[in-house]
């Protein structure tokens, strides 16, 4: 094996058995466990840089071949009565997702090394965030569809476990309603992915990638894509499919919630990218005006409710709902530009959402409460923290020189240069739904940093070294894609203009 293989099989085995020995653990070396497992995470990480060096290379897509190109790639035979492959890899569209991945499980464990959440047993958490971050990290490496299916429900379990036990008041009902929805997205995403394959005849997205639909009716396209659109849209997610979210991230812990909003969503707008548009272009062009339109409506009904919002984690929640808008907008418009909108948005949004909802943790663990009106006058009482969040708060808002502003003013100039009525109005209204996006965090920084004294936020602690340490990355990391989005733009280009190519009427 070449180390590029190594690293593709270290990426997914790594956690797994680190979740493993964590949990084998006994109670009584709870704290060396916590430890053992944020080393592995650590591990993780320093695995997930080296897939992109050595063997990659953008120039692979000059000569302008509609087909997925590693730069890593493991294919070993895994049923072959079936026809199945244990088949990873790695390109530009990935490794973006890969790298955040790696490091908000890494931020997660060592935050989690100090603060545990009531009922304790840290080891236990510790040991299922390195099994969700195998389950995520196998979505965004494989390369056949039946893998992909199988690390897609990986996942599923561990979040539940984690909300279900370390979750707030009304964590059962949170974790239950999260579970049903996501089933409900599992089963529509294992009849669509059976239906490529059994009209394709493979299930290798790397062939599949290449064929670019052909072989496969147009009716049987659409159908497939409304499978597969309807499943992602769920894990994204997208309105009307969003209920789920922001009972789990209010219910959550501070670090289910960081997870759950710097990379589960991505799995559902990856795979939109990789798996649908991907597999079954025809039903892409023909269904993407509808996806614009629930996107936008995403962006305003997300907005909206956030002006109404009275709760600091509810509130954080649902501005995801419209901030992954803007990222199903982008795909909606089955254009370069909109496409390199969506991924750097994913990575903005993972890198500002995951910061936020640290400091929203780190606030309503010290006030006790997480209404807006009771943490009034933060800069007085805690200046470090009302500081940081009005800093994530702004790049949160699209702030230009932040990592908020590109994906979201390139998914509105992609859906205007796309032209016509309905995409000219879908990108004027997802304009108005980033105004308000202005409006509900200024909202915010109105209320929680600069309103009237509350005595819930008298004598808070101050800011731990710890939590400077794990916050740190995050907020370097805003600023950095702000100046330099071409940090996720350069690496994504070559395999975006690809795939353009390859679902061209």
């Amino acid at each position: 094996m070449t180390v590029g293989q190594v690293l593709l099989v270290g990426a997914v085995a790594l956690p797994a058995v680190g979740a493993l020995a964590v949990a084998g653990m006994p109670a009584r070396l709870d704290r060396a466990a916590r430890i053992l497992g944020t080393v592995i995470a650590g591990a993780v990480l320093a695995v997930t840089a080296g897939l992109a060096l050595g063997e990659r290379t953008w120039f692979a897509y000059l000569d302008g071949s509609p087909v997925v190109r590693p730069w890593h790639e493991v294919d070993v035979v895994w049923a072959e009565s079936l026809d199945l492959a244990f088949h990873l890899g790695v390109d530009g569209i990935s490794w973006p997702l890969v790298a955040l991945t790696a490091l908000l499980t890494l931020l997660c464990c060592l935050y989690s090394l100090w603060t545990v959440p009531a009922p304790g047993r840290g080891r236990l958490l510790v040991a299922l965030l390195l099994a969700i971050e195998c389950g995520i990290l196998g979505v965004f490496l494989s390369l056949d569809l039946v893998l992909f299916f199988v690390f897609f429900e990986v996942v599923l379990l561990p979040m539940y476990a984690v909300i279900a036990v370390w979750g707030g008041l009304d964590r059962r009902h949170a974790a239950v309603k999260f579970v049903l929805y996501t089933l409900a997205g599992s089963v529509l995403l294992v009849v669509g992915i059976f239906t490529v394959v059994a009209a394709a005849g493979t299930s290798d997205l790397v062939v599949l990638s290449t064929q670019a639909g052909a072989g496969i009716s147009h009716g049987t396209q659409v159908a497939a894509f409304v499978l597969l659109a309807l499943a992602f849209a769920v894990k994204s997610p997208l309105w009307p499919l969003h209920t789920w979210l922001p009972d789990a991230h209010t219910e959550a812990p501070t670090v289910g919630s960081v997870i759950l909003a710097g990379v589960l969503l991505k799995m559902g707008t990856y795979g939109l990218i990789r798996v649908a548009v991907g597999t079954v272009p025809d039903g892409a062009r023909q269904l993407a005006p509808v996806l614009g339109v629930l996107a936008v409506a995403a962006i305003l009904v997300g907005s909206l409710v956030c002006l109404a919002q009275t709760e600091l984690k509810r509130l954080i929640a649902y501005s995801s709902v419209g901030h992954m808008g803007f990222v199903l907008l982008g795909i909606a418009t089955l254009s370069a530009t909109g496409l390199q909108a969506a991924l750097i948005g994913n990575i903005a949004h993972g890198v500002i959402t995951g910061l936020l909802f640290f400091l929203a943790g780190a606030i309503k663990d010290r006030a006790h409460t997480g209404v807006l009106t009771s943490l009034g006058g933060l800069r007085d009482t805690s200046p470090l923290l009302a500081g940081l969040l009005g800093y994530a708060a702004i790049a949160s808002l699209g702030l230009p020189g932040l990592a908020g502003f590109w994906g979201e003013a390139f998914a509105v100039y992609a859906a205007i240069d796309r032209g016509g009525a309905l995409w000219t109005t879908a990108g004027v209204l997802a304009a108005v739904g980033g105004a308000l996006t202005a409006a509900y965090l200024l909202r915010l920084l109105r209320t929680v940093t600069h309103g009237p004294a509350a005595p819930a936020v008298t004598g808070l602690p101050r800011v731990t070294t710890v939590e400077l340490i794990t916050w740190a990355p995050l907020v370097v990391l805003a600023l950095l894609l702000g100046v330099v989005p071409g940090i996720v733009l350069d690496t994504t280009i070559a395999p975006v203009n690809a795939l353009i190519e390859a679902v061209a009427p």
